[in-house]
């Protein structure tokens, strides 16, 4: 069964440059190449729901020359994509913090939400200056403003994702074994793949085989394998 929701930690854009001799911005571009394939090939296998971490609210830290490059290049993808992503039926939510954003950056992204509203074929989630720990946050911090108890159901509904279903499948590539802050609280019972391939080198075969590998694993959300088999079915949690 294809996940109804993949999320993915596009990690090794860096090193795939660095190994070339190249500056780290080239790995970045490349790795927008590999988003292009990613969001096609997932709409082709029916995922209803993809949700990329683009950008953390820890890579400020990172140096400015490569932080002011990777604006530029989410300034200019919000130009060069938007049509073909409109075209494809892919509706865009950018989820995060905006404070910090230049309002060139603020304004295309309210602009490319707004031009694919209508699209329903696969929503693309795109995680930019966002935290896990953040996202929590500023959920409790709703609630209490609004005098709201904060409950797991209600923290729930205010969280930046409450749009979407929790994810099925959680993709890291670069070789890395942590979630380095990413969805902390939709991953509760997200299955999670993790690759050596560096982004830039993830294809549609890359794909498949977390798509191969995620179909042989059982999903108990805390029953157990005989009530399964007795015809149980689990709640997604």
């Amino acid at each position: 069964m294809v996940p109804h929701h993949i999320a993915i930690v596009m990690d090794g854009n860096g090193r795939w440059a660095t190994r070339r001799l190249l500056p780290r911005l080239a790995g970045h571009r490349q790795g927008m190449e590999s988003l292009r394939r990613c969001i096609r090939a997932c709409a082709e296998r029916g995922v209803a729901v993809l949700t990329v971490f683009a950008f953390s609210s820890e890579n400020w830290n990172r140096p400015a020359e490569e932080v002011s490059g990777l604006m530029d290049l989410l300034a200019g993808a919000l130009t060069r994509e938007v049509p073909q992503l409109v075209a494809d039926g892919v509706r865009v939510h950018f989820v995060g913090a905006r404070e910090g954003l230049s309002d060139k950056v603020r304004q295309g992204l309210a602009q490319a939400e707004q031009a694919t509203a209508a699209n329903s074929r696969l929503i693309l989630n795109i995680c930019f200056n966002y935290g896990g720990r953040w996202d929590i946050a500023q959920a409790a911090a709703r609630l209490a403003q609004q005098g709201e108890a904060i409950t797991e159901a209600s923290l729930g509904r205010a969280l930046a994702l409450a749009h979407v279903p929790d994810p099925d499948l959680l993709i890291r590539t670069g070789g890395e074994l942590r979630l380095s802050n990413f969805l902390l609280w939709q991953a509760a019972y997200t299955e999670l793949y993790f690759c050596d391939t560096l982004w830039p080198d993830f294809d549609e075969a890359a794909l498949d085989e977390a798509l191969a590998d995620y179909v042989r694993r059982e999903r108990r959300f805390g029953r157990t394998s005989e009530q399964l088999a007795q015809g149980a079915q689990p709640e997604a949690v």
